[in-house]
């Protein structure tokens, strides 16, 4: 079920594409296709946030949470996870 039109989460659109050096869903579909895999913005978005909830999802249990979803969408959390990958020096 798609989101209705104009419709923004509470906490913001859930990409970090904002953060210096990161990509949008379009750019990231964009180089994928060049290099080879066949990708659309969609699966772009898809994949990026099934890899979010994956790393969401031990937190939530960590902490006792049960919607690891939720979290994987939240901006806030995505901004985490790039400040954390870019503090330990790998290089995306």
């Amino acid at each position: 079920m798609s989101m209705p039109k104009g419709y923004q989460s509470e906490l913001g659109y859930a990409t970090v594409s904002g953060e210096e050096g990161c990509m949008g869903y379009r750019e990231i579909a964009e180089k994928m296709s060049g290099e080879g895999d066949k990708m659309n913005h969609s699966t772009a978005r898809n994949v990026f946030l099934r890899a979010m909830e994956k790393l969401a999802d031990p937190v939530c249990k960590l902490y006792g949470k049960k919607d690891s979803e939720s979290m994987a969408r939240d901006p806030r959390f995505q901004s985490c996870m790039h400040q954390i990958i870019e503090d330990i020096g790998v290089d995306i």
